[in-house]
């Protein structure tokens, strides 16, 4: 893939770009601040996918994550992973919510291994998405009380908070200590009671996971 690198720590920034190579991906431009993240876009063409961090200069609060907005709005074919040590839940709301792929919400103290990154990038340039379920937790918990389609049991939240990561049932499945059929239930279940039908295109993962946020 073709990426932008935007993040405000160089050691990180270096770091990233190094391993990008590494795994064969072109990092067209890395930079500091959501200022230049925006200028490198114009000028470098087009890009897979751009990886930004929440806080950035000058004011270290969420020029970040209003700059992943603009380019979702202006460029909704890049795809936008966040890479932060923080949940800002105003604006994260509104980017995860408003498009049904290519983003990504990832804690920083949470990515335990490099391949859990790597995949996770590739799944929001392709069109996917991939949450940290951290991130799914406290957005939930900030909508939650507003939704009136919150009837899921407490076992198909988790599914849900798990299908937010982009895992397959079989994944799941492994992960809950549950059985595949389980899973599947499970999964039509989440789809039922939130309104998703077959017809609503290749995945009603991704839906019903923005669905959920969005009630």
């Amino acid at each position: 893939m073709r990426l932008i690198v935007a993040e405000d720590s160089t050691l990180l920034r270096e770091g990233l770009v190094r391993l990008l190579a590494e795994e064969g991906h072109e990092v067209a431009a890395a930079v500091g601040d959501a200022d230049e993240l925006m200028a490198a876009l114009a000028a470098v063409g087009d890009v897979d996918a751009v990886t930004v961090d929440v806080r950035m200069p000058p004011t270290h609060t969420d020029e970040g994550l209003r700059a992943a907005l603009r380019i979702r709005e202006e460029r909704p074919g890049v795809g936008v992973l966040v890479l932060s040590q923080y949940v800002e839940k105003r604006y994260a709301t509104e980017l995860i919510t408003g498009h049904s792929g290519g983003v990504g919400y990832l804690l920083k103290d949470r990515v335990m291994h490099v391949g859990e990154f790597l995949d996770a990038l590739e799944r929001v340039g392709r069109g996917g998405a991939a949450f940290d379920p951290e991130v799914v937790r406290q957005l939930v918990a900030r909508t939650s009380h507003r939704d009136p389609l919150a009837t899921l049991t407490p076992r198909e939240t988790e599914v849900l908070e798990v299908m937010a990561q982009g895992w397959t049932n079989a994944r799941i499945a492994e992960e809950l200590h549950m059985s595949l059929s389980a899973v599947e239930k499970h999964a039509a279940a989440i789809f039922g009671k939130l309104g998703l039908t077959r017809g609503e295109g290749y995945s009603r993962r991704v839906l019903a996971v923005l669905r959920y946020l969005d009630s």
